[in-house]
């Protein structure tokens, strides 16, 4: 049976990751959030304490303590360091607040980006990010942009922090998703933006399955 690659790019909080997951489950493929690993390498950081132009000291950690993917008895997308479950820990706010500095270095991006080619070269695949479809699979046969308004995103953080018991304000969370959108669409490295053969779908006011139907849709075009 035919396989693709699906590439899913766009700002935070736009539906990107709960999206992709359904729609890699549903066609049996491969799901990678790109985004986890990012957040690993700054909770890594975070933790030995190195700051953005120690990029050498994180690859020398990365290299000790490797990221990579498992699942758990509920199906949940489990994300190690080492052996280390690092799942939870990398959703706190003040990873979330640092990742786009460490995410924007380019000897890390350039790691991480190996190793994202490498797991989808293995089969089918959905894969969520900023700079998939312009940079990591510039080949996928299926590339998506989802966007939504501020207001919306932040409400869809707000929700999914507070099931995850992470206290957050509203109004913080409005302003710190409108900073992350500057930084990462003005980065020097691989920059947030729609390859230009990329579907463009606003996600505002529509359910996730409503989502997961037309990229659904667009995907059968392909097999």
């Amino acid at each position: 049976m035919k396989t693709i690659q699906i590439a899913i790019d766009g700002p935070a909080s736009s539906g990107k990751s709960t999206v992709a997951k359904i729609i890699a489950k549903d066609f049996g493929y491969t799901y990678l959030d790109t985004g986890a690993m990012y957040r690993a390498a700054t909770y890594l950081a975070l933790q030995h304490q190195i700051s953005h132009d120690q990029s050498s000291q994180l690859l020398e950690l990365l290299d000790r303590y490797p990221i990579s993917f498992g699942r758990s008895e509920s199906g949940e997308q489990l994300v190690f360091l080492g052996d280390v479950d690092v799942s939870h820990p990398i959703r706190e706010n003040a990873v979330t607040n640092a990742v786009s500095s460490f995410a924007a270095i380019p000897a890390i991006r350039e790691k991480l980006v190996a190793l994202q080619q490498e797991i989808a070269q293995q089969g089918g695949i959905v894969m969520d990010g900023r700079d998939i479809g312009t940079v990591v699979l510039p080949k996928a046969e299926l590339k998506i942009f989802l966007v939504a308004s501020v207001d919306e995103r932040a409400e869809r953080r707000y929700k999914e922090n507070l099931s995850k018991g992470i206290e957050t304000d509203l109004e913080t969370l409005k302003e710190e998703i409108a900073a992350r959108d500057y930084k990462d669409s003005h980065r020097e490295t691989s920059p947030l933006k729609q390859a230009e053969d990329a579907i463009y779908l606003d996600t505002t006011g529509l359910t996730i399955l409503e989502v997961v139907d037309k990229i659904k849709a667009e995907a059968q075009k392909y097999l």
